[in-house]
């Protein structure tokens, strides 16, 4: 079977995600890129958005996750993430990361990530 990559990048919301009183009283934004294992074919034949996936609605949800309940860590945050990539009918899998750039480190640095891929379960 044919798959293809659909991907949102910067998605950029505001979280209180942290283990520090001060991230999850203050708070912070939070970067996310995802990409989507697909098939795009049927979509591609009927130009129909019904057919694939609607990145506006996923974006939504995402950013809906992030702005919701603080957790402590981002590795968390990523799976919750990915789990709402993979309930998507569409998608057979989800490669999800999770920017931290404005992460409580005493160190001039660009950014903190954490990247996980999962499977359809």
């Amino acid at each position: 079977m044919d798959t293809d990559l659909i991907t949102l990048t910067g998605l950029r919301v505001h979280g209180r995600h942290g283990v520090f009183d001060h991230e999850r009283e203050a708070g912070q934004d939070f970067v996310i890129d995802v990409a989507l294992r697909t098939n795009t074919i049927e979509a591609a034949g009927s130009d129909d958005l019904k057919h694939t996936v609607d990145y506006g609605a996923l974006a939504d949800t995402l950013a809906d996750i992030v702005a919701g309940e603080p957790l402590n860590l981002i590795e968390t945050l990523a799976e919750r993430l990915a789990d709402a990539c993979i309930a998507l009918d569409r998608v057979d899998s989800a490669v999800v990361t999770v920017h931290k750039p404005q992460a409580p480190i005493a160190h001039h640095f660009a950014d903190v990530s954490v990247t996980i891929e999962r499977p359809k379960r």
